[in-house]
């Protein structure tokens, strides 16, 4: 499973050498997003920026990439498509001109309503396929007389999953969907405010955090400082329970709690619920495996132990897959320490299967390199839907847990044993109420039910 992008803002009340500490926000939030990565800043005349394929520090490369985009506004965007193909032109942050000016717009997470917004702006000449650029092009149509009554009439518009960072010549602007199903925090540093997808954004350019955007409320500074309105009201929150499990980075926090932190208890009541009776050692699938691993031990306890190294040199590659490649698999990001893993009974920690193919690879590595028992744990409960709110899953034929039962998976990623956490265990170990958090992917309950048309696509499989 994959994440669909990561989002970065600074306004400075005393300089316009942004640049940099953009690009190290966007650098902390790589994890969020690996196909393309793009920076645009304003100093209230004009707008300076770029976008490109690859990696942040690939598309700014050097000091030259980015002495030319200054400003007191700022705002970066990493990607990693769901909608909208991996190009150059949906690339983001998306500029529009629009009456009201220059626009730049960096969006995470899928509308579900797409098809419906687009037919709005018939005629509108789209240089792309995403749903940001939706977004920008119904601002940009607006027939509203201010910039902010536009934005808001647009929102309410929108059906899904939608964390957006926008700028104008004057203004940064954050906004979070009704439900809050995609994270986005505020901090401040110095004289200036800051915006991140995650906390850990903040901490890297030294800001302070000071709350998270509420769900429904959208957040605008500008020269007179921070304020923020209500767009949205009534809706429950329902946030991504797998930001908990997988996606958000370990250090990062959420009220005030880290989610290494709730990983670990995950790894603690995995062990209660699934233990592997006589096992030696426990180790994790890097490093999303890591903190339940380390709890898991803790609880159960027994040792725990590196037991595979994780190449963290591989990234995104252009480069069309071969039958070698294939065939390598899993070796090409994992490999196992021998001396650790010879002759052993081990418990390995992921964090979930969706297909099952790398899970069986992993536990033929494990065997090939002398493991005597492999017995998989999961710090997650089945994923038996797929999802609408922009994480790349696959369609529920695809989902190996919405066709076979957990001994069929057994058999099939061919372990000793394989237990899951439960859905129970896993609300209880974020402290968040069962009804505040989207757990659609593991119960079918989703928050904000999908067209006809985008359901049968995903839950067919075509």
């Amino acid at each position: 499973m994959k994440e669909a992008c990561g989002i970065f803002g600074l306004y400075s009340y005393d300089g316009d050498q942004l640049a940099k500490p953009t690009y190290y926000g966007l650098f902390s939030l790589q994890h969020r997003g690996q196909e393309s990565a793009g920076i645009f800043a304003s100093d209230g005349k004009r707008f300076t920026g770029k976008v490109g394929m690859g990696l942040v520090n690939v598309v700014f490369n050097s000091e030259e990439s980015l002495k030319d985009i200054h400003g007191h506004i700022a705002i970066g965007h990493v990607r990693y498509s769901t909608t909208g193909s991996s190009v150059i032109a949906n690339a983001q942050p998306i500029v529009v001109e629009t009456k009201f000016g220059p626009v730049a717009l960096g969006h995470n997470g899928n509308l579900i309503n797409t098809d419906e917004l687009r037919a709005e702006v018939h005629g509108y000449d789209f240089k792309g396929t995403t749903d940001s650029e939706v977004i920008a092009a119904l601002i940009a149509n607006s027939k509203e007389d201010d910039f902010e009554t536009a934005l808001i009439s647009v929102l309410k518009k929108c059906r899904g999953a939608f964390s957006i960072i926008i700028m104008t010549l004057d203004k940064l602007i954050a906004v979070r969907d009704q439900h809050g199903i995609r994270p986005l925090s505020v901090g401040k540093m110095d004289q200036a405010y800051v915006i991140s997808s995650e906390t850990c954004g903040l901490d890297v350019v030294g800001a302070e955090f000071v709350r998270e955007v509420a769900a429904g409320e959208m957040v605008i500074l500008d020269k007179n400082g921070l304020r923020s309105s209500t767009w949205s009201r009534g809706e429950k929150e329902a946030f991504c329970v797998f930001e908990y499990i997988y996606f958000a980075r370990p250090d990062s926090l959420r009220g005030g709690r880290s989610f290494h932190d709730v990983r670990v208890h995950l790894g603690k009541y995995l062990a209660k619920e699934q233990p592997a009776d006589g096992a030696e050692m426990v180790i994790a699938v890097p490093d999303s495996g890591i903190p339940a691993s380390m709890g898991f031990a803790s609880e159960h306890k027994i040792p725990y132990s590196e037991g595979m190294i994780k190449n963290r040199y591989i990234g995104r590659t252009f480069i069309q897959p071969s039958q070698l490649m294939r065939d390598i698999g899993v070796k090409l990001k994992l490999n196992p320490i021998r001396d650790a893993i010879r002759g052993r009974k081990i418990v390995v920690i992921d964090d979930s299967i969706v297909r099952g193919t790398t899970s069986r690879q992993i536990v033929r590595l494990l065997r090939d390199n002398g493991a005597r028992e492999v017995h998989l744990r999961i710090s997650s409960p089945p994923i038996l839907c797929p999802c609408f709110y922009g994480i790349d899953t696959a369609t529920r034929s695809e989902l190996i847990a919405a066709n076979l039962s957990v001994e069929g998976i057994r058999k099939y990623v061919e372990a000793d044993s394989l237990g899951y956490l439960s859905l129970k265990s896993l609300v209880k170990a974020t402290n968040v109420p069962h009804d505040r958090l989207c757990q659609a992917c593991l119960n079918g309950e989703y928050p904000v039910k999908a067209p006809e048309r985008m359901q049968s696509l995903k839950l067919s499989g075509f």
